[in-house]
């Protein structure tokens, strides 16, 4: 039945001018706007929706994995551009929020809405 779907992922923030400056200047992310609703358009041809949600509550999971070739080189020029990197009680993270030796190097931070990202090693 969905085969032939270009199926697509998305999630709410609760303020869609702070998420298009996160997105696009921030992150450096093609984004679109269209019906008060943006469209990320990521490497590979895939596209996220975001969506106004008023009462939204940010995921408390991982919702968006960004594979890179060096977690510690992106997570400095992050840093330098304002990002800040979580630190989660028992996981075993350096001074810079990287986790290492549990599967890929990993690192995780917030959108301005409060949803979890990472960037890990590609």
């Amino acid at each position: 039945m969905f085969e032939n779907t270009k199926a697509f992922s998305g999630f709410s923030v609760n303020d869609i001018a702070q998420a298009r400056q996160f997105y696009g200047e921030t992150l450096g992310l093609r984004v679109s706007e269209e019906n008060g609703m943006l469209t990320l358009h990521i490497a590979g041809g895939g596209n996220i929706l975001i969506y106004p949600k008023p009462d939204h509550v940010p995921a408390t999971f991982t919702i968006l994995n960004f594979p890179v070739a060096d977690v510690e080189q992106t997570v400095d020029q992050l840093t330098a551009r304002g990002v800040r990197f979580e630190r989660y009680d028992n996981m075993p993270q350096n001074d810079k929020g990287i986790m290492r030796g549990h599967g890929p190097d990993i690192a995780w931070f917030t959108d301005p809405a409060g949803n979890v990202l990472s960037v890990l090693q590609a």
